[in-house]
């Protein structure tokens, strides 16, 4: 029996990602993606830790009537994700600490952790952190410009923030005031 050489690559390459297909991983990738990106369990975060990261980075980019916000977009999975895969343990502590930091705050101004307050206690606490984000002094204050960083980065490098709030149409041609100018 002769084997050719592009049946010997596909049956090479069908054996190196046997093991990284789990059974059903198919079907479940399907499910999850149609259930929403909520649904994912978080990989770096305890589940309160995430849900405290999705609420702040919702409340730094909320919905509204020209697009949807953080919590749309996946933000909080996409740096959950994103500190799973790094290798920078000082940074994975400084965002425990960080999100610790939030709820120190939280207790601080109102006597109970960040998720358990009022939409504007929330906002208070919020507010409080980014009053420092020129010359940040505390902890709270330092995590907020990663924070917001991490979160605008993670907003406008997704589906939502692109096609959605920046509205881009891809490489089409340009009508109208900004559609170039023709030299002669």
């Amino acid at each position: 029996m002769t084997v050719t050489r592009r049946e010997m690559l596909a049956a090479t390459a069908a054996a190196l990602a046997a093991p990284l297909v789990a059974p059903g991983a198919a079907g479940a990738a399907g499910a999850a993606g149609a259930a929403g990106a909520a649904q994912v369990a978080p990989k770096f975060f305890t589940a309160p830790e995430f849900a405290l990261l999705e609420e702040l980075s919702d409340l730094i980019i909320p919905n509204d009537a020209h697009s949807p916000g953080a919590r749309v977009a996946g933000v909080a999975t996409y740096i959950d994700f994103r500190l799973s895969e790094s290798l920078d343990t000082d940074q994975q502590a400084k965002w425990h600490s960080g999100l610790a930091a939030v709820d120190t705050l939280s207790q601080e101004l109102h006597g109970k952790p960040f998720l358990q307050g009022t939409p504007e206690q929330r906002l208070a606490v919020l507010t409080k952190m980014a009053a420092g984000e020129k010359d940040p002094k505390t902890p709270a204050e330092h995590f907020f410009q990663q924070l917001k960083g991490w979160t605008v980065r993670a907003y406008y490098t997704s589906k939502v923030g692109i096609h959605a709030d920046q509205r881009y149409k891809g490489n089409v041609y340009q009508r109208g005031d900004y559609a170039g100018y023709d030299a002669k």
